[in-house]
């Protein structure tokens, strides 16, 4: 007997097969991610990420062509995820907060999405990346620092645009090589690292707001 409504039982099929696939998908791109991290983007292998989702390559190929599709994937996932969180790092609200505050409400939630996803940095920081991926890492880049330039600006209304650029790229700079060390570091090895971190941007940014800070007025 035919389905009586539009959600009769020749729709739910339909809808379980696309709910397996986003399965299939979402285990093949965290699969992906491991393999990434653990071998790098240009020494894995779709066989390799294959294996570790515990599938055939044959299975795989179904929904990616290649390493380079997985790859594109696996970052415009990541990606979608970075902005929600940069939108909540970077919030302007935050520049209304004293310094130390405001570093804090901007650096945990950064360092905790890197943490929690390992293979972000493998993707937008190797050297070995796609062109598409590459193309995504610059368009977040300079979404980054002009807000990172705002914040600054909120910190210095009157400085010119030429001495925010270069603290804005300072700041970038002294977390990208915090992250590294952070990234690498486990536990309370990791923490200290992170207070540190903290506490090498509240040193260099302190003696330049200190007079300018808004919760300071």
């Amino acid at each position: 007997m035919g389905p009586t409504s539009p959600t009769g039982p020749t729709e739910e099929k339909p809808r379980r097969r696309q709910a397996r696939g986003e399965r299939r998908i979402a285990q093949l791109l965290e699969a992906a991610a491991s393999v990434f991290c653990r071998s790098g983007y240009t020494a894995a292998s779709t066989n390799a990420i294959a294996r570790e989702a515990g599938v055939s390559p044959g299975t795989l190929y179904q929904f990616f062509p290649n390493k380079e599709a997985i790859a594109v994937g696996l970052s415009d996932q990541l990606l979608h995820d970075w902005r929600a969180m940069h939108g909540q790092a970077l919030a302007p609200e935050n520049i209304g907060l004293p310094l130390d505050a405001m570093l804090d409400a901007a650096l945990d939630p950064m360092i905790a999405f890197n943490v929690e996803n390992p293979a972000f940095a493998v993707l937008m920081h190797g050297t070995d990346t796609p062109g598409r991926i590459a193309e995504d890492i610059s368009s977040l880049h300079d979404t980054v620092f002009t807000r990172v330039e705002e914040i600054v600006a909120g910190y210095l209304p009157d400085a010119p645009a030429d001495e925010l650029s270069r603290m804005a790229n300072m700041v970038l700079a002294l977390f990208k090589a915090g992250l590294t060390l952070i990234l690498s570091h486990e536990g309370a090895e990791r923490d200290a690292y992170i207070a540190e971190l903290k506490a090498v941007m509240y040193r260099y940014l302190k003696p330049l707001v200190e007079d300018d800070c808004p919760a300071a007025r």
